[in-house]
């Protein structure tokens, strides 16, 4: 019994059979589907920031928890949220459109992710009341960010069904 091959300019063929947005694919859309879920709950909370007369305690130099890093901090998050949500949807887009190039932007994501995550929680204990904060959730998102580079990366770049699936 022969398996049918596709071969491509400059790389080697990979059986046809193992392809679709199926197999461990499957757990990638649920996540990227949950992350913009997220993405959303965070987005109304620091929007709430600026209508709920928070964003007055953190900025104004007279209040007792002011601190020059709140105002960058919270503009940060903000901004590096709706650009990640934006992204997430671009990538659903080439996702189910199967773009050649989606392998390389959910490497690039998942960085993103866990390096956004890392200059998050730097800047956050910069803040003195901030530290007797709960930061034990920076840190859960770190090292939950660096094993999902650990076990998603190597598999957008060796999966077959990836090479097979991704080639619009």
């Amino acid at each position: 019994m022969e398996s049918q091959t596709q071969a491509t300019p400059n790389t080697q063929p990979y059986p046809q059979l193992i392809s679709g947005l199926g197999g461990w694919l499957v757990l990638v859309q649920i996540g990227l589907y949950s992350t913009m879920f997220l993405l959303m709950l965070k987005l109304i909370s620091i929007l709430s920031i600026f209508g709920d007369g928070s964003w007055e305690l953190f900025t104004d130099k007279s209040s007792i928890i002011y601190h020059a890093l709140w105002q960058p901090l919270i503009l940060f998050e903000l901004i590096y949220n709706l650009l990640l949500f934006a992204f997430s949807i671009f990538i659903l887009v080439c996702f189910y459109s199967k773009k050649k190039i989606l392998p390389r932007l959910m490497i690039f994501y998942f960085v993103v992710s866990v390096l956004f995550v890392l200059i998050d929680y730097i800047l956050f204990m910069q803040i003195p009341i901030a530290r007797e904060l709960d930061s034990f959730n920076y840190i859960k998102e770190i090292v939950r960010g660096i094993f999902t580079c650990m076990i998603w990366i190597p598999y957008f770049i060796r999966s077959i069904r990836v090479k097979n699936t991704f080639i619009h």
